[in-house]
């Protein structure tokens, strides 16, 4: 949490439960939707960048830190919306958890090609409160994320649901791995190699439990037809999260415009 300069009670107060059950279903009220683009640029920024990195290649390049930060975040259109519906997701988990500290690889900084999705499972945190023992207490959360800013053709909650699946019978493990690669000579932040293995090499350690989500992140003028029939999964497969955010297609991209403007508090531009 500190390394994302989250601040965690006004991020806690934008998401309301007005539902638990057959599944929990969040609104972010309009007066914290608007506060979406102040509250969320730096922790968006440091997913895909640390300030260290940001700093660096700006002594390095000569180039300007908005100019870098381009170079990273994904165009307007449905990268940027799954992009910023699965880091939603990850901070609403983090603080969700808090004060216990929730690692996060963040994986959108290791994308190969910014105007694609991260490869894999699309959110991927460790809990571990007595690191570096391993206890029966460590967990991970894995949340399979779909995003619905506008009207179409797409069904957020059946496909998460769905793909929710896929990390069931082996994305998750083939995410650990490929994790695991990436950190030894990427920068995955507050996440070491010996965590990523503490899940990977599971029969090494005492048993952990794994914690599946399927979230949709839609906008609130689509959540009642798109709930309409929802048939929730079973217990025994994995939680179903519904975040509802008003005017989601203009909310993410005011949050992705002052990431840019947000680069100038990283040093200063020469």
């Amino acid at each position: 949490m500190q390394e994302l300069g989250l601040d965690v009670g006004a991020v806690k107060a934008m998401f309301v439960a007005v539902q638990e059950t057959p599944y929990l279903l969040l609104e972010v009220p309009a007066e914290h939707a608007a506060q979406l683009a102040e509250q969320l640029n730096v922790p968006v920024r440091r997913y895909y960048v640390s300030d260290a990195a940001l700093q660096e290649s700006h002594k390095r390049t000569g180039l300007l830190q908005t100019d870098l930060l381009r170079a990273k975040l994904p165009d307007r259109g449905s990268v940027m919306s799954g992009d910023f519906g699965e880091i939603l997701t990850a901070i609403f988990q983090a603080t969700t958890e808090y004060p216990v500290e929730v690692i996060d690889p963040k994986k959108w900084r290791l994308k190969q090609d910014r105007t694609k999705p991260a490869p894999h499972s699309d959110v991927v945190q460790f809990i571990l409160p007595a690191w570096p023992e391993a206890t029966t207490q460590d967990r991970i959360l894995c949340a399979e994320v779909k995003t619905k800013a506008t009207n179409g053709s797409s069904t957020p909650v059946v496909s998460a649901i769905a793909d929710s699946r896929k990390d069931r019978d082996g994305r998750l493990i083939k995410t650990l791995t490929w994790l695991r690669e990436r950190a030894l000579y990427e920068d995955l932040g507050t996440t070491s190699i010996e965590q990523i293995n503490r899940f990977i090499n599971a029969i090494d350690h005492p048993v952990a439990t794994h914690d599946y989500r399927a979230v949709a992140v839609i906008c609130s003028s689509l959540v009642v037809a798109e709930t309409a029939e929802v048939k929730p999964p079973g217990a025994d497969e994995c939680a179903l999260i519904v975040i509802s955010v008003p005017d989601l297609k203009l909310n993410y991209e005011a949050v992705f415009d002052a990431v840019l403007s947000s680069a100038g508090v990283v040093g200063v531009d020469e």
